[in-house]
C-alpha cells in the first residue's frame, strides 16, 4: 500500500510488491454499492477517451457487479483515490478460452482529467501482481495477462507498450448515419421472424452461444452472464430483439437495444444492432443482413435516427464485410493487448 494515508488494513488492496509514495494516494478495496456511480462516470469517461462511445448506466453497473463473470468483486478491484477523491479503479478477471490460453484481464479505468503517466503504470502493475498470485495455484497451461485501449489515446497505449504488452487484435466501433430501409435483404426461404416469449429466453441465448463459439476469444458463459442476459435495465429489452426461427429453430438473432443515457450524454438518437449471431447451418445465405434491415424499422418507431454495433476487424465469418454491405462505417478503432504471464 502507498501514500501517507494508508485506509484501515482490511480495506487496503495489497500486491506482492509496495506501491511508490506519492503524497494523497490510496489504492483500497471497492465500497459497494457506494462506489458504484463514481466508477461508473469514469469507465464511461475512460472508453469515450479511447474512441468507444458505449455507456453504461449505473444501473448496469450495479447488475454487473452483482452477477460477475470471471472476477471477485470483493478481492479483484483495486479503487483509485487522490487525496480522498476517487481518480480511476483497476479491475482483474480470469477466463478460460476455448481454444487458447487462460486470459488474465486488467482493465485500469482512470479520469481523463488525470494524467495518466504515474498513475496508470501503477494500476497495471498494482493488477498484474495480483493475478500472478492468483495464477500461481491455477491448473498449468498458458496464460496471458491481456489490457485494452485504442487510436484516440496514444498516451495510454504508449505506457501499455511499454509495460510489454502488444497489439494483438484490433475492434472497429460502427455507425449507419441513418435508418433508411434496406434494400436486397429478403428473409431465407423457410425461416420466419417471431416475437420473443419469455419461455423462449433460454432457447435463444443458448442459440447464440452455440453460434460464438466460433469467434475469437470466446469463453463459456456462466450462470451469471445468463442471468445479467435476462435482467440487464438496457440490453433485455426483447421488443426491440429480431429472431428466425426454422420450425422449432433458432437460426439467428439481432438483440438491438437503445441506451437512452448514452444518447442524452451525446446529444443523438442512436440504436444498437449487437449481438448479431447466426448459427452454422444458416449461415452464407444473408441471414445476419435481412436480421439488420428487420431491426431499423423498430429502431425508427422509437425515433432513432441512426444504428451503430462493435465488430472484430478479423472476424472469421465475414461480420465486417456484412456490415459494411449494410451501410455501417468504421469511426473508431479499439486494440486489445497481451503479454505472457510470467
Amino acid at each position: 500500500m502507498a501514500g501517507s494515508d494508508a485506509p484501515p488494513a482490511a480495506d487496503a488492496f495489497r500486491t506482492t510488491r509496495p506501491l511508490p509514495e506519492m503524497a494523497g494516494l490510496l489504492f483500497r478495496h471497492l465500497r459497494a454499492p457506494n462506489d458504484y456511480p463514481q466508477m461508473n462516470a469514469i469507465a464511461n469517461a475512460t472508453r469515450a477517451a479511447t474512441g468507444d462511445d458505449f455507456t453504461t448506466t449505473d444501473e448496469q453497473i450495479r447488475s454487473f457487479y452483482e452477477h460477475p463473470r470471471d472476477f471477485d468483486a470483493a478481492r479483484d478491484v483495486a479503487v483509485v483515490e487522490v487525496d480522498g477523491r476517487i481518480v480511476g479503479y483497476v479491475r482483474g478477471g480470469i477466463h478460460q478460452e476455448l481454444s487458447g490460453p487462460r486470459v488474465y484481464e486488467v482493465l485500469p479505468f482512470l479520469d481523463p482529467s488525470v494524467s495518466p503517466a504515474e498513475l496508470l503504470p501503477l494500476m497495471l502493475s498494482a493488477m498484474e501482481d495480483h493475478l500472478r498470485e492468483l495464477a500461481a495455484t491455477d491448473p498449468d497451461g498458458e496464460k496471458v495477462l491481456q489490457t485494452f485501449g485504442g487510436d484516440s489515446v496514444p498516451e495510454r497505449e504508449a505506457i501499455i507498450l511499454r509495460a510489454g504488452y502488444d497489439a494483438i487484435r484490433y475492434g472497429y466501433s460502427m455507425v449507419r448515419p441513418n435508418l433508411d430501409d434496406l434494400p436486397d435483404a429478403p428473409l431465407p426461404a423457410g425461416l420466419e421472424i417471431r416475437e420473443v416469449q419469455p419461455e423462449h429466453l433460454r432457447q435463444i441465448w443458448d442459440a447464440a452461444t452455440e453460434a460464438f463459439r466460433d469467434e475469437w476469444g470466446f469463453s463459456e458463459p456462466t450462470d451469471e452472464d445468463y442471468q445479467r442476459y435476462l435482467t440487464d435495465p438496457v440490453e433485455s429489452e426483447t421488443s426491440l430483439w429480431r429472431v428466425a426461427w426454422d420450425g422449432d429453430e433458432v437460426a439467428g438473432q439481432v438483440r438491438s437495444y437503445i441506451n437512452t443515457e448514452e444518447n442524452e450524454r451525446f446529444g443523438r438518437l442512436r440504436g444498437y444492432t449487437e449481438s448479431i449471431s447466426v448459427r452454422r447451418p444458416w449461415r452464407r445465405r444473408g441471414l445476419a443482413r435481412a436480421l439488420i434491415a428487420a431491426s431499423f424499422p423498430l429502431l425508427r418507431a422509437r425515433g432513432m435516427k441512426e444504428a451503430a454495433l462493435g465488430v472484430d476487424t478479423e472476424n472469421v465469418s465475414g461480420a465486417l464485410r456484412v456490415y459494411e454491405g449494410c451501410g455501417f462505417r468504421p469511426v473508431s478503432r479499439t486494440a486489445t493487448y497481451r503479454k505472457p504471464l510470467a
